[in-house]
């Protein structure tokens, strides 16, 4: 009877100290909520839009050219149905390689070079734009032209304490904040919504943003819609650290239970 009632006591103190290491640990429902309200219940704002993105030296572009004779215009369309791989630009998401980017690879001088028409400089042309040039310059060979360009190198970062982190391959040339998160499963429970870290290069500077996810003007901030090469870092909160430091010490506790209960018990 004395061997299980000292049993008894021994397993009280273990769920005590686990107890213990548990809340001490937790996060508030406040630092998980995004958006969080105003000082008004309900509010609008008005929806700011993205500025435009540029065409830059090593992108990598898929160009679609159409008109009213099918059989010209696949002259100018050597990349479609084309097993041709460009090597420059091989892109990855987790540990799984995607195909490369087939496409015109914009040269360190800011041209392209299409069958026929030769160079085209594009370089801080919007997509729209450059396709306009093509356009122009394809009318000396085609009736009624079309051109249909997209960039195959918009990719993104997104790391830290987040479900899924990976590099992603953007198929167009919009994504938000937001939308990168989801990509990447949300923030988990121990990341910190608080300062979430965008480091951008542009212009031949790294900037480095500390974002706030709990406020609404989020919406209105410059640095809402992501742009090529964006890295967004979600760090750890202080509910992750003591995560793992409370195991730590629980482990050494729970080797000395174990112990104390295997003497008790050859006793």
């Amino acid at each position: 009877m004395r061997i299980y009632q000292q049993i008894i006591v021994v397993l009280k103190l273990t769920v005590g100290v686990f107890l213990v290491g548990v809340f001490t640990g937790c996060t508030s429902a406040k630092e998980l909520v995004y958006f969080q309200k105003d000082s008004f219940s309900n509010s609008t704002q008005a929806i700011v839009e993205q500025a435009p993105l540029t065409i830059r030296t090593g992108d990598v572009l898929s160009i679609q050219v159409s008109s009213l004779n099918p059989e010209a215009a696949d002259f100018f369309n050597p990349y479609t149905n084309s097993g041709t791989e460009n090597k420059t630009a091989y892109q990855f998401t987790g540990t799984n390689p995607l195909p490369p980017a087939v496409g015109y690879l914009v040269d360190p001088e800011g041209t392209i070079e299409m069958p026929l028409i030769g160079k085209i400089d594009v370089r801080n042309q919007t997509v729209s734009q450059a396709a306009g040039t093509i356009r122009e310059r394809l009318k000396k060979y085609l009736r009624e032209p079309t051109v249909s360009i997209r960039n195959q190198s918009f990719r993104i970062s997104v790391l830290g304490e987040v479900a899924r982190p990976s590099l992603f391959t953007i198929p167009d040339d919009h994504i938000t904040l937001l939308e990168a998160l989801s990509l990447a499963g949300d923030v988990t429970i121990y990341g910190r919504r608080d300062n979430v870290l965008l480091i951008r290069e542009q212009n031949g500077q790294r900037s480095f943003i500390r974002i706030d996810m709990t406020r609404r003007d989020l919406f209105r901030s410059p640095y809402f819609y992501l742009r090529p090469n964006d890295t967004i870092y979600v760090e750890p909160g202080k509910a992750r650290i003591t995560s793992a430091d409370r195991w730590y010490m629980l482990i050494p506790a729970l080797a000395s239970t174990l112990s104390l209960l295997a003497i008790i018990i050859r006793r």
